[in-house]
């Protein structure tokens, strides 16, 4: 089993066992699985999956640093959430106020607009499975 420890700005989110932890990093999507080579990656904003108590756990990573060593991964993001914890009718409203100030035309911080919009969409499809 691996030990996963994920810390938000607001501390420790949570710390589980899993058998596979399933990442997109710069580099593209990798399964980390026990006795894995030692790793230090950033990742994107994407879905990330564990298998915990049996079950699969599927979460909305607002990208971040992965650090793996010695069957221990720390994830380090600016935020996560569960599927469950997903509120669909809010990441909708994040990701229409983004196209709105994307192409509103009034000079606007681009790339920050656009990193919403990532954000958003990745919660929206890790909601809707």
């Amino acid at each position: 089993m691996i030990k996963c420890e994920i810390v938000t700005p607001y501390g420790i989110y949570k710390v589980f066992d899993t058998k596979i932890l399933n990442v997109v990093t710069i580099d593209g999507e990798r399964g980390i699985l026990k006795r894995h080579t030692p790793l230090v990656t950033m990742l994107k904003i994407s879905k990330m999956s564990t298998i915990e108590d049996g079950e699969r756990k599927e979460y909305a990573i607002s990208g971040g640093l992965l650090y793996f060593e010695n069957d221990k991964a720390r994830i380090l993001t600016d935020a996560i959430e569960s599927k469950d914890e997903i509120d669909l009718e809010r990441a909708l409203n994040s990701k229409e106020r983004a196209q709105e100030r994307m192409n509103s035309g009034i000079e606007i911080d681009y790339l920050r607009a656009e990193l919403s919009l990532k954000r958003a969409i990745n919660r929206i499809d890790v909601k809707n499975g």
